[in-house]
Order: structure tokens, then C-alpha cells, then sequence
């Protein structure tokens, strides 16, 4: 298979960023990279217009982990809240996705995050507050406190379940009944 060198005009994922010299397939290079204008081929005056690419690449890169640092610092400090559909006795239908807290996000802080900088690791599928990790940048994370709130009403008896549920260390009630019947018959 024939290989070429093209010089990338834009990052492309899994090849290179913005001012890389790459070797592609010469079918690659001359039926998608070069017509879409993601790459120009390597001659002497393109290799010129790499040192303009580089300063270009690293100004806005610079400027890109400033943004994302000064964000990191002001969502760490915010709680987003999520409303779900969930039963009476607190259970939620579904689960919270990234795409919910990235719409939550927009609506009530006005903060525009793509979702695929959110990273859940377990789905949240609970009431209650839960810590989301966000990847903003490769040098930049922070976490955002979601809290997931019911749009019903709760009983009393599945708000004590979910403070039950939430309480930090000691037993559960359930443990605690097991605890108590394994006494009781001893």
C-alpha cells in the first residue's frame, strides 16, 4: 500500500494534531484528507507555512487550558441539581446520564459542557448527592456535586430509607437487624 506525507491542517483524532507531518495512505490523503482540507501535501513552501501552524497550535492550546482551569475552579464550588421521575418509595426510573447534567448544566448556570467530558463511572441510579468527575481538558479535572432530586413527592418512610441509605459509616438498619437476630439466637 502507498504512502504519503501531508502535513495535518487540523487535529484529527487517532492521526495527529494541527502542524504534524504524517505518513496516510495515499487514497486516505487524496480522497478525504486533502478535499475536505484537514491536511495540505508536504512541499517546500507547506513546510514553510508549519512554523505559522505550530505558534497558531500552541496559542490556542494555552489559551484552552486557561479557560478550562478557570472552569474547573467555578464548578467545583456549584451543586447541579437533576429532577427525576422516581416512585414513592424513592426509586428511580432510569438512570442520570451524562447528557442530563450536561442539559442541567446549560440551563441553570449557563455553562455549556460537552458531555463527553463527563465521567460516571457506575450510573447514578439513586436520589441523593453523588460526586461526578470532569475531565475538561488532558491536564484539567475537577468534580461536580449533582444531587439527584425526585419530581413526586416522597413519603416519610422513603425519605428515612434514603437518609439511611446516605448515612456515612455505621451499620444500616438492615445489618443491624441481622446483628440483633444472630444475637438472639445464640
Amino acid at each position: 500500500m502507498a504512502k504519503t506525507e501531508v502535513i495535518l491542517t487540523h487535529n484529527i483524532v487517532g492521526l495527529g494534531g494541527e502542524s504534524d507531518q504524517v505518513k496516510v495512505a495515499a487514497g486516505y490523503a487524496r480522497n478525504y484528507l486533502l478535499p475536505h482540507g484537514l491536511a495540505v501535501p508536504v512541499t517546500q513552501s507547506n513546510k514553510r507555512q508549519i512554523e505559522a501552524l505550530r505558534k497558531r497550535r500552541a496559542e490556542r492550546e494555552s489559551h484552552e487550558l486557561n479557560s478550562m482551569t478557570e472552569l474547573s475552579k467555578s464548578v467545583s464550588k456549584l451543586i447541579c441539581v437533576v429532577k427525576v421521575k422516581a416512585g414513592e418509595d424513592g426509586r428511580m426510573f432510569g438512570a442520570v446520564t451524562a447528557g442530563a447534567i450536561s442539559d442541567e448544566m446549560k440551563n441553570q448556570f449557563e455553562i455549556s459542557l460537552d458531555k463527553k467530558k463527563i465521567h460516571i463511572e457506575k450510573p447514578i441510579k439513586s436520589l441523593g448527592e453523588h460526586e461526578v468527575e470532569l475531565r475538561l481538558h488532558t491536564d484539567v479535572t475537577s468534580t461536580l456535586k449533582v444531587r439527584v432530586e425526585s419530581l413526586t413527592p416522597l413519603s416519610p418512610e422513603a425519605i428515612a430509607a434514603q437518609q439511611a441509605a446516605q448515612a456515612p459509616a455505621g451499620e444500616t438498619p438492615k445489618t443491624e437487624s441481622r446483628a440483633k437476630r444472630a444475637g438472639a439466637k445464640s
